[in-house]
């Protein structure tokens, strides 16, 4: 399996390509990403695999579901997150934003796979209801759960520090410490080094 980073959207959020073969998941998608679409040159974009509802992981997925046929999945409960995405970029100044849609719905302990990979779906509610992370192999991609030396805000709708505080330290923190992390937002970082450095869990 490859991995390729890309940094997209309104604030900068790590987008993951993950490639197997000739089929590609993506993480996240943030805006239709002409560097992805070009890595994307003769394989099949099966699914877009949304960590949560915020704007800016989902802005892109209407856009990048027509011109590849992925399908879109999500936790359902994050359904209201991805609904508010249009009011907030007005905000921002931004008009005329579709409201992204997902095809489908995940839930803790699901498996997806492309190629000849599988990806292990976890639930870890706190930043938002809906929030997800996804194991593959020594590789966990946490969204906005958990960042180096840090964690996902939880003063925004759908937050709760305590549900963060317990996903991160009953769910991921008893993972195995060598496991790299892929957060939503910022470098790489692994388990270890969030049980011994994190202050904020």
């Amino acid at each position: 399996m490859i991995i390729k980073k890309f940094i997209s959207g309104p604030i900068d959020a790590n987008n993951y390509l993950l490639t197997d073969s000739d089929e590609a998941v993506l993480i996240d998608c943030s805006e239709v990403k002409s560097e992805i679409l070009q890595e994307l040159e003769g394989k099949k974009l099966k699914y877009i695999l949304l960590t949560h509802g915020h704007f800016d992981h989902v802005l892109g997925v209407n856009g990048m579901r027509e011109k590849t046929g992925a399908k879109v999945l999500v936790n359902k409960n994050d359904i209201p997150r991805m609904e508010e995405s249009a009011n907030i970029m007005q905000t921002f100044g931004v008009q005329d934003v579709e409201t992204p849609i997902a095809d489908d719905y995940l839930n803790d302990g699901d498996v997806i796979t492309f190629g000849n990979t599988k990806i292990k779906v976890i639930a870890t509610p706190g930043h938002t209801e809906g929030c997800l992370c996804y194991l593959v192999d020594d590789k966990l991609f946490s969204g906005d759960t958990l960042f180096k030396d840090s964690v996902g805000r939880c003063d925004l709708p759908g937050g709760n520090f305590q549900k963060l505080s317990d996903s991160v330290k009953n769910k991921l923190f008893n993972m195995d410490e060598n496991i790299v992390v892929y957060p939503g937002h910022g470098p790489e970082t692994t388990i270890g080094y969030e049980k011994k450095y994190n202050e904020i869990i």
